[in-house]
């Protein structure tokens, strides 16, 4: 079935064929019918496999049939999402689909001014994607009002509860109509979700679940054993064997991805660290600098590189190997979206053994073994060492600059 035999408003049809959407993906096309019922939806799929259209394209069909251009009628839809990024990235989404309907869409999130939201909300709003911290605030002085909404939208639910977001989402209850639609939208779903989602509603949710495999089929991958110490060598060596590939790089803190890119910068690789103690301005020009390919590496933390959707990525690299099972499929899911091929690399210590093994049975399978042979790490750590030699010597050299500095000064 194709978009254009849906019953859809024109206007809609006609965002679509401009951004050449031709056939729905499974989960939108399994989605879209129930959300155009009205039905409550928790939908399970794998990441980049269309779940943001999934919901937009019915929603905006909905409020576009119903909407009077004469007069305001408040916040009809209201998306939660976990982080600035994503917000948006949704709401671009958002606002590409409903280009020629009469459906208004906006986000708000925390990081920058408020007031030119608070000025975009007093003209009218039909579709709100907000991050939780920027909408309370708004809501508590007033600007913002939320009885009018009809639909819900959750997306990255598990990520949201993973933050601590579900005490947020328990207040908000208080501000919306007991009367309405749910929608939660993630890659993964385990108990605590399914309680959450159970509570939130009224009607049953039909649950559409995603393959037993919650990874894309177009992700290849594969694990190496290397020692801790080494990872950054290793690293290197995969992003100058892959010279044009935009390649992501995934740390487990945020002091340890400045480290890796220092390390980088000594083997004469240019890189960007993406992470929470960066400001929004700064992270939406290293995201944008990434998407566009003038930087080809990106060292991110899982938080901040969470459900976006950068185009391209051929390679993801797991440098460290995630704390928790669920974040390796959110994370490789950053390559190998839609159509494309990609491949997954994770750098496995021997502390982290554990951890791999707690992956391979969350996702169902064995992740295949990447053999070095001792001639080949031994070659790589050679290589490296040229650098690190070179770096103790700068070291050296500057250390002895501040001594003679240091002797002049006792000599005056």
């Amino acid at each position: 079935m194709k978009f254009e035999d849906y019953r859809i408003a024109p206007e809609l049809k006609k965002s679509l064929a401009k951004l050449g959407f031709k056939r729905p993906t499974d989960i939108q096309y399994k989605a879209i019918p129930s959300i155009l019922k009205g039905e409550d939806v928790l939908a399970i799929a794998q990441t980049g496999t269309g779940k943001t259209a999934a919901f937009a394209i019915p929603i905006i069909n909905i409020l576009h049939n119903r909407k009077s251009s004469k007069r305001k009628d408040g916040i009809k839809c209201l998306v939660l999402v976990p982080t600035h990024e994503l917000a948006i990235q949704i709401t671009d989404v958002f606002l590409e689909i409903a280009k020629h309907t009469k459906v208004q869409c906006f986000g708000i999130y925390g990081g920058v001014d408020q007031d030119p939201q608070i000025h975009k909300l007093n003209k009218g709003v039909d579709v709100l994607i907000a991050t939780p911290g920027r909408m309370f605030d708004l809501i508590s002085q007033g600007h913002l009002r939320t009885e009018r909404v009809e639909v819900l939208i959750l997306d990255e639910a598990d990520h949201m509860l993973d933050l601590g977001f579900i005490k947020d989402i328990r207040d908000l209850q208080k501000h919306l109509p007991k009367k309405r639609q749910t929608l939660f939208f993630s890659a993964t779903i385990n108990q605590k979700i399914k309680k959450l989602a159970y509570s939130l509603v009224s009607n049953a949710i039909r649950i559409q679940l995603s393959p037993k495999d919650p990874v894309a089929k177009n992700v290849n991958h594969a694990v190496t054993f290397v020692e801790m110490d080494h990872k950054r060598f290793f690293l290197e060596r995969v992003v100058k064997a892959n010279e044009n590939a935009k390649i992501l790089c995934f740390v487990r803190t945020k002091v340890r991805a400045e480290r890796v890119k220092k390390a980088m910068t000594r083997a004469g690789i240019d890189s960007e660290t993406l992470h929470g103690d960066k400001d929004q301005k700064n992270r939406l020009e290293v995201l944008n600098r990434f998407r566009s390919g003038e930087s080809k590496l990106l060292i991110a933390t899982d938080v901040s590189a969470r459900g976006i959707d950068i185009p391209d990525v051929e390679i993801v690299i797991n440098y460290d190997m995630p704390d928790i099972a669920e974040n390796y499929v959110h994370r490789v899911g950053r390559t190998g979206r839609g159509k494309n091929k990609g491949d997954a690399i994770a750098f496995c210590s021997e502390s982290e053994i554990d951890l791999l093994s707690e992956i391979e049975q969350f996702i169902g399978k064995r992740i295949t073994i990447l053999q070095l042979d001792k001639i080949d790490y031994k070659s790589t750590l050679e290589l490296a060492h040229e650098h690190d030699n070179d770096y103790r010597a700068l070291m050296k050299e500057v250390e002895a600059n501040k001594h003679r500095k240091k002797k002049k000064k006792k000599k005056k």
